[in-house]
Parts: C-alpha cells; structure tokens; sequence
C-alpha cells in the first residue's frame, strides 16, 4: 500500500453504531484514501466488530476514563501521513471530503477547518442540543481565516502538530491548542464549502448532562492555575452566561436565515440547555473540573 497522504483521528466514545456509520462514510472516500486511526475507550467488543468489519482501520486501546483531548493527543502521536485530520465518531463525512481537506491544506495553509451540519433530525432534542452547541459552526459562514475552526472537522500539516505536542500533552479542548497556535502567528482558515453531519442522537438528560461536564471541563481547565479571588470573580460572572449563550445561539441563526423553523421549536429546550451550560462553568471556575472531562461524549 502506498504511504497514506491523509491521516484521521477518530475517540471512539459513544457506541459501535455511531462509530461504524463513521467508518463506513470515510471508507467510501474518492481519490483519497486515508490512514484511519480509531481510539476506543469503549472496550473489546467494538474494537474486535472494528477489526471485523474495517480491517484496515488502526486501532489503539486506551483505558476507559481517557479523556477526548487525551485521545486525540495519542491518535497524532501515533499518524503516520503529512496530514493530520480529526473528527469524531458520529460524525459523518461525504465521499469527497478527504480530497477537498487534503486540497484545502494544499493552497498553502497549515491548519484548515469546516463547517458542521445536522445529520440527526429526527427529534426536537437532537434539533435543540445541535444548535445548542453548533450554531457557531453551521453554514453560511465567511470564508478564509478565522478566529476559530471546529475541533470536529478540521486538518493540519503533521509537521505544524508536531511542534505543539506540550499543548497536546496538556490534554485540553482544541481551543487552547488553536489559541496557541494564533499566538504564533498560524492562521486558522475556514472552509465553509468543506460540510460534515453531526449525527448524535440525543435523551433530554443526556445532553443536559453533557453540556453541564463539557461547560464544567472547559471552565475548570481555563482557572487550572489561577488564585482564589479569580476563580471566585469568574463563577460568579459565569452567572450571567445562560441569557447570553441563549441570545447568541437564537442571533446566530437568525442570521443565517435557514434554520428559524427548527429553531423556533428548540426554543424551549435551549433554555434548560442553557442553563446546564452556565451552571457547568461555574462548577468548573469555582471548585476545578473534577473527573467531568473522563465523561464528556
């Protein structure tokens, strides 16, 4: 087999069904095949259906309290092609998406992303914990650079990586590897052409609680070595966060124009959504993200 332009980093944490539509989207890529890595924290059972089912796929085990952070650091730790991707495993990519991410990077950039649609449109729930979080990344977007790309559908020179393996060590949402990186003088260049689906089915409480341990994960990590009275001054300021965080998830996508309807039937899922949102950061500002990031999904 010739040496592999493209390598994609997939945690493996929800289910086999989620992971196998994954896998079954990226093996019917054109012109582009792919070095697939999975990193399952699931257990025997779905990495022997992995080996089964997708031979080619790589598989590393990892313990059952890895965090995704910590996943994706030892998938690229581990890639193999000049081209590093990271996606997750429900989410669902079209046949020409390698090619155009591998084409994107091409054009002289170092760190690429796209856009995220919904794939899971069967309930208000899925509809609602969707916008919930990805209202920033649904099309139309600008295209060119950004002040951020999703953690779920982008791609970098292996090369750009490699350089920040402290930051990847840290075992922190992509934020704080691309805050870095801007730092640095990279511009993260947003392709919103480059579209995947979002397919994850969602229980009211399963995302109330997932929004709670991710705020919680994120705030937590941010404070990790800050005083006291900072610590204090920022749960208490998170306080405001729910009526902001609403206002902005309903303002983006009025903008776009394409989702109102869905939106309008979300609303009143978005405002307990919301609220686990703001109550997760002040958990993690005020008494540190505990074991919340082993349980994010």
């Amino acid at each position: 087999m010739p040496a592999p332009d493209l390598s994609v980093i997939i945690p493996s944490v929800n289910s086999y069904d989620d992971l196998r539509n994954c896998l079954t989207a990226l093996s019917a890529q054109q012109s582009a095949v792919p070095e697939v890595i999975v990193v399952d924290r699931l257990g025997e059972t779905v990495r022997k259906a992995v080996q089964r089912d997708f031979p080619d796929t790589r598989i590393l085990p990892v313990a059952a309290d890895t965090t995704i952070p910590a996943m994706r650091a030892i998938g690229i730790a581990n890639a193999t092609a000049p081209a590093v991707a990271v996606i997750e495993d429900h989410v669902i990519v079209p046949p020409d998406w390698a090619r155009r991410m591998l084409d994107a990077l091409a054009e002289g950039h170092d760190v690429v992303g796209g856009a995220i649609e919904n794939a899971a449109t069967e309930t208000w729930i899925d509809w609602a914990a969707f916008l919930c979080e990805y209202s920033a990344s649904l099309p139309p977007l600008p295209a060119g650079p950004s002040g951020g790309v999703p953690g779920n559908n982008v791609i970098y020179r292996k090369e750009v990586l490699d350089r920040y393996g402290d930051i990847l060590a840290q075992h922190k949402w992509e934020n704080h590897l691309h805050d870095a990186m801007k730092a640095d003088g990279i511009t993260l260049i947003m392709r919103p052409d480059i579209v995947v689906g979002h397919k994850m089915h969602y229980t009211f409480w399963l995302y109330f609680s997932q929004r709670f341990l991710y705020s919680r994960s994120y705030a937590g990590a941010r404070v990790s070595d800050a005083p006291l009275p900072r610590r204090l001054a920022m749960g208490t300021a998170a306080f405001a966060l729910p009526p902001l965080m609403f206002y902005r998830t309903v303002q983006r996508i009025l903008s776009k124009g394409t989702y109102v309807g869905h939106l309008v039937k979300s609303l009143p899922l978005l405002v307990p959504f919301c609220l686990s949102w703001g109550a997760g950061e002040v958990a993690g500002y005020w008494f540190g993200p505990g074991n919340a990031l082993s349980k994010v999904r």
